[in-house]
C-alpha cells in the first residue's frame, strides 16, 4: 500500500490563519484613535468573513468527509455576523453588542462542545475548548458592559477633556479577546505535534473521529 500524500493544508494552518486575522483585528483597535461602533463593527465585519473563509474551505480541504458539520457551522455563523457587521447603514452602539455577543454566545458554545466532544481522542481539542470557553467569555464581559455609559474626565498632562462610554470599552474588550486568540492560536499553530497527530493530518480518512472540527 502506497504512502498517503502530506497534504499541504491542515490544521496548524488553520490555526495560523485564524491567529493571523486575529492579530490584525487586536492591532487596528488598538493604534485606532476611534473606538466608535461604526471603527468596532468594520472591524469586526473584516475579522469575521476572513475567519469564516479559512474555517468553511478547511472544512474540505482538512477535515474529513462526514466530520465537517462542526467546521460548517462555525464559518456560517461567523460569516452571518461578518456580513450584518458589514453593512454601514445600520452601525450603532446597539448593534455592535447585539451582534458580538450573539455570534460570540453561539461561535463560543459550538467551539466548545466541539472541543469536550473530542477531549479523548485529539490532542487539538484542548485548543477548541480553551478558545470556545475565551469566546463565550467575550460574550459575558460585554454583557457587563453598559452600552448607554458615559464618563467625562480631564488629565492635565494632556491639557484636554476626554470621555469614556460604552462603546469605547466594548470595542477595546474585542480588541483585547482578538489579541488573546491570537497569541493562544499562534502558540498552538506553531507547537510541535505528536507523531500520532501528524499521522492523522497527512491520512484525515483513517481518522474521523479526530479529524471532525476546528481547533
Amino acid at each position: 500500500m502506497s504512502a498517503a500524500p502530506v497534504r499541504a493544508f491542515d490544521v496548524r494552518h488553520v490555526q495560523l490563519l485564524r491567529a493571523l486575522f486575529a492579530a490584525v483585528a487586536a492591532i487596528m483597535i488598538t493604534f485606532s484613535p476611534d473606538h466608535s461602533a461604526s471603527v468596532g463593527l468594520a472591524v469586526f465585519s473584516g475579522w469575521a468573513m476572513a475567519t469564516a473563509l479559512v474555517l468553511l474551505i478547511s472544512a474540505w480541504l482538512v477535515y474529513a468527509a462526514g466530520s465537517r458539520a462542526t467546521t460548517v457551522t462555525l464559518g456560517i455563523v461567523t460569516l452571518a455576523a461578518g456580513m450584518v457587521a458589514g453593512i454601514p447603514a445600520i452601525r450603532t452602539t446597539e448593534l455592535f453588542f447585539i451582534v458580538v455577543i450573539v455570534w460570540a454566545l453561539a461561535a463560543g458554545a459550538v467551539e466548545l462542545i466541539s472541543g469536550v466532544r473530542r477531549r479523548r481522542t485529539d490532542t487539538a481539542a484542548r485548543d477548541a475548548i480553551l478558545i470556545g470557553a475565551i469566546t463565550i467569555a467575550l460574550a459575558l464581559g460585554l454583557l457587563l458592559v453598559n452600552p448607554a455609559y458615559s464618563l467625562d474626565y480631564f488629565i492635565e498632562e494632556a491639557g484636554r477633556s476626554f470621555e469614556l462610554t460604552g462603546i469605547t470599552i466594548g470595542v477595546g474588550v474585542f480588541g483585547g479577546y482578538a489579541a488573546v486568540v491570537a497569541v493562544f492560536l499562534g502558540i498552538a499553530g506553531f507547537s510541535p505535534r505528536r507523531p500520532e497527530d501528524a499521522a492523522a493530518d497527512e491520512n484525515p480518512a483513517d481518522t474521523p473521529e479526530t479529524a471532525g472540527d476546528p481547533a
